[in-house]
């Protein structure tokens, strides 16, 4: 939607599918806004439009404190788009800013650090910095309110080099103090305060209809044992793994979640799952958060997808009897590599091998994955060893910024790999949404949704073509 009557008439209608897509800021109140904003719709006049919040904040509007804009799902174009722009999003959103800085993005990327700054700029009105810091923001925010850490704590958790620089942000983007934002919340503090046994309540937002109940019925039947399991009954089910982080490790619980409401107009406006992340470090909190939203796609547009794949033929009833189908990634790229390629019995008996023990378990929950180094030196024979090895050297690069094409010839060209696999990381892994099974004669009409669309034949149960 780059035109911006449109994108007012989103805003004047309370659109909720355009959250995280654009942001627009009031001039005469100072504050920005998601598109369905509660409030009375402003005058056109007064309104400015922005792509992302981190361009929002440079112009010096500050986040509503009724819609809190932070808290929208990330827009689905960063997942779709292979460029440059895309890549650097996916990256940043993943932490690489605050771990490795600008020079580490731009590094990833093949770009000098001057070359993204400029590009990310000029395309989205922020450069890595200033999006990092409204990430940074968003973190800073979700651990006040929902732990009991203390704010010096909190300030470096969040990724910020000084207190100076965290209480600055903090006013700057909420209009308040952190210690005035944690008192917004409400609540006793010891109830919220973070302990290995309870960990950070999260809500994971989504925008549309979400299908829960095939995402985690997928879940259910790839569980690698002893790194995921799920437990309780199918509608009230929770998904529990292991989480290897740059800081440290994490366990991740995410309930299903299938109530959902549609609005007058029946457009569905969203909604979320909630999870629960226990964390050795909370530095990790906003890695491990990205790479949850991942692997249960709640970045995704199934606006945009249904649309594009209701109007076929032979999809249409598919699409009409599951809107917003999702198609699941990893956290891990190792993970859909090995239970592609050993099944998920012996993605499991690899873990018991060469898996890290957790300290005590969690239930089900004993190990981490293997690591690509371990299991190059464990298995260095056949495909999966040098697969591993390949991750392990940085011969092959499954990052969420790779580039997808230079990803794909670089698999293919691994000894005994084959190009079902192949497909499988570039969906999984790199959560490409347009890709097709080797040999498959898919219409054009399904770019740049054919992930979605094999999606939804194989959970109907019908043959892809």
């Amino acid at each position: 939607m780059k035109d911006e009557d449109s994108r007012y008439e989103a805003v004047r209608s309370r659109d909720a599918r355009f959250d995280g897509v654009f942001f627009f800021a009031v001039e005469t109140t100072g504050i920005y806004c998601r598109p369905s904003c509660p409030a009375v719709p402003p005058k056109r006049h007064n309104v400015r439009f922005f792509a992302t919040a981190a361009a929002a904040q440079r112009s010096g509007f500050r986040a509503c404190r009724r819609c809190r804009p932070d808290a929208v799902p990330g827009s689905a174009e960063w997942n779709v788009r292979a460029d440059v722009t895309g890549r650097a999003m996916r990256l940043i959103a993943d932490g690489v800013v605050d771990r490795e800085g600008v020079a580490g993005l731009a590094a990833r990327l093949g770009y000098s650090a001057r070359q993204v700054q400029r590009q990310l700029t000029a395309e989205l009105g922020a450069g890595p910095v200033a999006l990092a810091r409204t990430q940074r923001a968003h973190t800073a925010r979700v651990l006040l309110q929902t732990t009991g850490l203390p704010v010096t704590e909190i300030a470096f958790a969040s990724g910020f080099n000084s207190l100076r620089q965290f209480n600055d942000t903090i006013r700057e983007v909420y209009a308040a103090t952190p210690t005035e934002l944690r008192a917004a919340a409400g609540g006793d503090r010891a109830a919220r305060r973070a302990t290995p046994d309870t960990g950070i309540p999260l809500r994971l937002a989504h925008r549309g209809p979400y299908q829960a109940a095939a995402v985690f019925d997928q879940l259910a039947r790839e569980a690698v044992p002893g790194v995921e399991e799920m437990t309780g009954a199918p509608g009230a089910r929770t998904y529990r793994r292991t989480l290897q982080l740059p800081y440290g490790t994490g366990i991740a619980a995410v309930r299903e979640r299938v109530h959902c409401t549609r609005s007058r107009g029946g457009t569905h406006p969203g909604g979320w799952l909630e999870a629960r992340l226990r964390l050795t470090d909370p530095r990790d909190l906003t890695t491990a958060v990205q790479r949850l939203r991942r692997l249960f796609d709640l970045d995704a547009d199934p606006y945009a997808v249904d649309e594009r794949l209701g109007a076929d033929p032979r999809l249409a009833p598919l699409v009409a009897a599951r809107p917003g189908l999702r198609s699941p990634g990893a956290v891990d790229p190792l993970e859909p590599a090995v239970r592609s390629l050993a099944g998920t019995e012996g993605a499991g008996e690899l873990v018991r091998r060469y898996g890290k023990p957790l300290d005590a378990p969690h239930g089900g929950l004993t190990h981490l994955f293997p690591e690509p180094a371990v299991l190059a030196e464990a298995e260095p024979g056949g495909p999966l060893g040098a697969l591993a090895a390949a991750l392990a050297d940085g011969t092959v690069r499954l990052d969420p910024g790779a580039d997808r094409h230079a990803a794909e010839e670089a698999l293919l060209a691994l000894p005994g790999m084959d190009p079902d696999t192949v497909a499988t990381l570039r969906a999984r892994a790199l959560g490409d949404p347009d890709v097709a099974p080797p040999g498959a004669r898919l219409p054009d009409t399904w770019r740049p949704w054919r992930s979605y669309a094999v999606r939804h034949l194989r959970v109907a149960g019908e043959p892809i073509p």
